[in-house]
């Protein structure tokens, strides 16, 4: 892929340095003992340990604990007037009005003035050992020859440019890109279909994609070009496509297509960055919703940024110097916050983890640690219980003493893989953070970091909220649980900067989904239990949405796909524990009676279909066929009765009396158990 040096942009040295001076001066007037820890506490009366700094940040004082950090961790082209304008009841998140801010300058031009030849990215490439390692002053050039090469072909600020890519340089460069000239970017996980892909581009009113003519992962090949020609059928509105090199496979080009590196090469290295205000869209991120139809999440400019920024410093106690090894997909939140965004803030390198967890073998994970010497690992439970299972020796081969902090991410994290993640994996000397966010949170909301160095860990459990999260569980009726060794819906009681503003075109939706289940308190859709000490863990979705190794699908939009079936009259996808994924995809099925199908045959119809049309992760582990399915009088699935019989909790079937026809249930632990039997035969 396209990598040269250059020249810087000249933008930064007329750039506002003000708020980028240090504030030892502070500090030697203050005795606060969490200076050290964090520069801005010195400023802060009464402030003298982390716990009251928590107390600070989601107190009525909450606005001048950011107004201090957005001030001191952010670069600013203009200084903004009003902290926050929030109403949650109404949806309403505004932070930093008035200021004005370039997210890639904050990422790119600060560094490159004071440290061009730093590692911004390791790209950990398919190939092991064959990583490319990109400076921060190669970097910028790269954003600054996008931006300029997006600026040409007519995006401008406050389009919305859709990126299908794998975890590379240049697909960074390109969020960076957008971020420069002032477009929002909607970057698709490079797995999803060409009918998901095509659907998300719509709803992003996307005239702009940019993609790769092949990706690797695993050793194996994809066709990511084919699959946006195929998804470009059904978006008239796209009329540029921009296609780089991954592998050295040509591949057929249209009127619409352009030669990625061969344009950039032709523009400079210079590209004014656009002064956005603080509360311009910054990207959209699809999320699977219970509806069936992804929510293109919105997050803004410097809230976001601000975020990202801190909780990668404080939970992972990231310093300078350390490698930060996250190998989340860019497709995911995590890639945005924790792969991009939150490192290149703090000025850190930043891996790239293009390949799987065992290509070429289970060890590919720690000796990628050993060769690039990563100091902070973040990954999530499901690769953990995959590698569990070979064995301890594809770990210990490999030298891990780089290691400083662990992280999990993207589901909770059971007791085992925890003990076996801090045992074998850290040598039992690095901390685990099993940390606890969504997408629409934007960052890490409750994770056993930051806390006094020797505060306790509990295995599996997320445990403390980050600074100005204010979680609260609540009861079915809607109130505030204020004692402890309790469970209840997970709320956050006040806005903070770095969670999502909108769904895109459609707030009301936003509003109805986060803001009035609990009218005045942000509704995550995760159950958490609190232990009697005040520690969170967090005990899974409360709505029909899946978390497939850590990917969240809602049931909806599998039933869709699966409905769509000439042979099916109708389903029900539910969640299941399973021992690597977390959460596998069982489905049951109703046929027409007109249906002429062999089992397996339309079994292996159904799961090509959902993988063709959403993502192989989608893709049901089981289908099981019955005659009905279990509804209330009034037409609802009891889905409920359907995951007691799939985890074989047969005492805890509950009342059944609300079914039309309660001899349904007996009729579908039999076929259960008869799949169970054709399977464990087979």
């Amino acid at each position: 892929m396209w990598l040269r040096c250059g020249r810087t942009s000249n933008y930064f040295t007329s750039f506002s340095c003000r708020v980028f001076r240090s504030r030892l001066d502070v500090l030697g007037r203050r005795g606060c003992k969490t200076a050290a820890f964090m520069p801005e506490a010195a400023g802060f009366e009464g402030v003298s340990s982390r716990s009251e700094l928590q107390e600070l940040s989601v107190s009525r004082s909450s606005s001048s604990f950011w107004a201090a950090v957005a001030r001191h961790r952010l670069s600013w082209i203009s200084p903004f007037t009003t902290v926050q304008d929030c109403d949650l009841s109404r949806g309403r998140i505004k932070w930093f009005e008035g200021g004005k801010l370039n997210v890639s300058v904050n990422c790119l031009d600060r560094h490159v003035h004071t440290c061009p030849d730093r590692v911004a990215l390791i790209w950990e490439r398919d190939e092991p050992g064959s990583e490319v390692r990109v400076t921060y002053r190669q970097l910028l050039e790269m954003t600054c020859r996008v931006g300029n090469l997006l600026r040409r072909h007519g995006v401008k600020r406050g389009d919305c440019v859709t990126i299908y890519m794998p975890t590379c340089p240049l697909a960074v460069a390109s969020m960076l890109a957008c971020a420069r000239i002032g477009a929002a970017h909607n970057v698709v996980f490079a797995g999803f279909s060409a009918e998901a892909l095509s659907e998300r581009i719509r709803d992003a009113q996307s005239s702009v994609v940019i993609t790769v003519n092949q990706g690797v992962r695993g050793g194996k090949v994809t066709e990511l070009k084919r699959t946006v020609d195929e998804a470009v059928q059904s978006c008239p509105a796209v009329r540029r496509v921009f296609v780089a090199m991954r592998t050295e496979a040509a591949v057929v080009m249209t009127a619409r297509d352009v030669a990625m590196e061969e344009e950039m090469s032709t523009e400079d290295t210079v590209c004014e960055p656009a002064a956005m205000d603080s509360e311009d869209i910054l990207f959209l991120l699809y999320t699977s919703g219970s509806t069936g139809k992804p929510k293109g999440l919105v997050h803004t400019q410097a809230g976001y940024l601000l975020y990202a920024a801190l909780t990668h410093r404080y939970v992972f106690d990231y310093h300078d110097g350390d490698v930060f090894g996250c190998v989340a997909d860019i497709g995911w939140i995590t890639g945005h916050s924790y792969s991009v965004y939150g490192p290149l803030v703090n000025g850190g390198t930043t891996v790239l983890f293009e390949s799987t967890p065992i290509y070429p073998d289970p060890g590919r994970y720690w000796e990628m640690v050993q060769r690039l010497k990563i100091n902070q690992f973040y990954g999530a439970p499901t690769a953990i219980r995959l590698l569990l299972k070979y064995g301890d020796q594809w770990v210990t081969k490999y030298d891990r003493s780089s290691l400083k902090t662990l992280g999990s991410v993207g589901e909770p994290i059971n007791t085992e893989a925890w003990e076996w993640y801090y045992s074998v994996v850290g040598d039992r000397r690095c901390p685990v953070v099993d940390t606890w966010w969504q997408t629409e949170t934007g960052g890490i909301c409750i994770a056993p970091r930051p806390s006094d160095p020797d505060a306790e860990i509990v295995p599996g459990m997320a445990m403390r909220p980050f600074f100005g999260i204010k979680p609260v569980l609540m009861d079915t009726e809607g109130k505030v649980v204020t004692s402890n060794n309790t469970s209840g819906a997970l709320c956050i009681a006040q806005p903070w900067p770095g969670m999502a503003r909108s769904i895109h075109n459609n707030h009301q939706r936003f509003t109805e989904t986060y803001c009035q289940p609990y009218p005045g308190y942000f509704y995550t859709g995760d159950g958490a239990y609190r232990s009697k000490e005040g520690y969170y863990q967090i005990t899974g979705r409360l709505d029909d949405v899946i978390n497939v190794s850590g990917h969240r699908i809602g049931t909806a939009e599998i039933e869709d796909v699966v409905n769509q079936c000439s042979a099916v009259a109708e389903s029900a996808v539910i969640g299941f524990s399973h021992d690597i994924k977390g959460q596998g995809v069982y489905a049951f099925v109703v046929l027409k009676k007109s249906a002429d199908a062999q089992e397996s045959d339309l079994s292996r119809q159904l799961k090509d279909a959902v993988s063709k049309k959403i993502a192989k992760y989608a893709c049901p582990d089981h289908i099981q066929i019955v005659k009905r399915l279990p509804k209330t009088r009034s037409g609802k699935i009891m889905r409920r009765v359907l995951r007691k019989v799939v985890e074989r909790e047969l005492d805890g079937l509950g009342d059944l009396s609300t079914l039309d026809d309660p001899a349904v249930v007996q009729e579908i632990i039999d076929g259960h158990a008869e799949l169970l039997r054709k399977q464990q035969s087979q």
